[in-house]
């Protein structure tokens, strides 16, 4: 490490969170960003070259950040290097998790394993400039990638705050996430190339898993209401956009998309500009439902009901299945008469111990709905076959369904 690496708290400049350091005998503070939500490491070392990853493992097990000072190429080594013995599992662990224990257990141990390991390794750190370039032998241009997960760099910003400091862990993350939005994810049911490809912004959930999406592609519709002639929908969390488009796609006529998300907002609207669906998709911010009532309403919630560690985790785990019972409560309100909601739901919450089949069955009922039919998909992504997976006892039981479901009659009086 350079002679002149020191380290100073954290804190909190004005509204921002800010992150300090000493270097050259002279204070510098910079704005901390972390779009999973970890606070600043508390102590903060300059780092280069000459640092070994042992020693850059032991300080980031210790909560001790490394503002790298070195060559960019060699920071991903050394995250490769720290990464290595952050997977290497201790002898008592690996006798510990031998032992069998029940599915849920094995769940929790493994989000709690999860977040150590990205703990630790967001632990090396990068300086980036006001303009989001890096000052860094051999740094790739990454302006384009951070602008738009970030935004335009505030102009304002008080000088002491105009640079930003992010872990290179989140900063490979940023990057990775701009080559998807630029190539795009291939979706079949939007038809032939090139014009069915939907492109994910960064932290908006990316259709790669996609065998829910042929589902809805394939599903029966429902007829229109009575004295209509054409279907209209409504897609409950976009998200990207993609089962709106689909089901423009499908032939339904119109449909109004919702989410409350402000990234995913500008994502659906941005995919449906693209694939020249604007006249029939509506993108509007509602949490849950728009006003009026649709012939088809569809929604895919996240799948386990567990607290999201992070925001970036929203889209996967629905604490206390909060959208989910939102979505059952006030699907009969919103719904045409005869018109049917789209529940697209994985049971691998259930082969975790997560939720019941039971009670699943019991939210319906007591919403007011009735099953008319499920159809079922497996899940090929490579986690579904792989053995040396902790939760693969539960993933090789996974099926993903769409539940058609309806409103059951109303009592005559």
């Amino acid at each position: 490490m350079p002679d002149h690496a020191t380290f100073a708290p954290s804190s909190q400049l004005g509204t921002v969170t800010g992150i300090h350091w000493m270097e050259s005998s002279q204070a510098h503070c910079a704005r901390w960003r972390s779009e999973r939500g970890a606070a600043p490491p508390k102590k903060v070392v300059l780092a280069d070259d000459t640092l070994t990853a042992d020693s850059a493992y032991r300080l980031a097990c210790e909560g001790t950040g490394m503002l790298w000072r070195g060559d960019f190429q060699n920071a991903r080594q050394l995250l490769q290097a720290m990464a290595r013995r952050t997977d290497q599992v201790p002898k008592r662990k690996r006798k510990k998790a031998a032992i069998p224990a029940p599915l849920v257990e094995a769940f929790n141990r493994h989000r709690l394993s999860q977040s150590q390991r990205a703990r630790t390794l967001g632990m090396l750190l990068i300086e980036c400039t006001s303009d989001y370039q890096i000052a860094l032998r051999r740094a790739p241009d990454v302006q384009a990638a951070c602008s738009e997960a970030w935004g335009v760099a505030d102009s304002q910003a008080e000088p002491t705050t105009s640079t930003s400091v992010v872990s290179l862990r989140e900063l490979l993350g940023v990057t990775s996430a701009h080559e998807w939005r630029r190539i795009g994810v291939e979706v079949l049911a939007l038809g032939e190339a090139p014009g069915n490809r939907i492109h994910p912004h960064y932290g908006v959930f990316s259709p790669v898993r996609g065998e829910y999406i042929p589902l809805v592609a394939t599903a029966h519709l429902p007829k229109p209401t009575k004295g209509q002639t054409d279907l209209t929908a409504f897609d409950i969390g976009t998200g990207t956009g993609v089962l709106a488009a689909v089901l423009v796609r499908r032939g339904v006529a119109r449909v109004i998309a919702t989410d409350q998300d402000t990234r995913a907002l500008a994502c659906s609207r941005d995919n449906i500009a693209q694939l020249g669906l604007e006249n029939e998709i509506t993108v509007v911010e509602a949490d849950l439902f728009p006003p009026g009532l649709a012939s088809l309403i569809v929604c895919n919630p996240p799948w386990l009901p567990a607290r999201p560690g992070s925001p970036m985790e929203r889209a996967v785990y629905d604490e206390g299945s909060g959208m989910l019972k939102g979505f059952l409560a006030g699907l009969r309100a919103h719904l045409e008469p005869k018109g049917e909601g789209w529940l697209i739901l994985s049971n691998l919450a259930e082969h975790l111990g997560l939720r019941s089949r039971e009670e699943l069955l019991a939210l319906f009922e007591s919403n007011g709905l009735r099953v008319i039919s499920r159809v079922d998909a497996k899940p090929v992504h490579p986690k579904a076959t792989d053995a040396t997976d902790v939760l693969h006892q539960a993933r090789s039981k996974e099926v993903t369904s769409l539940w058609r479901l309806t409103a059951m009659p109303t009592p005559e009086r």
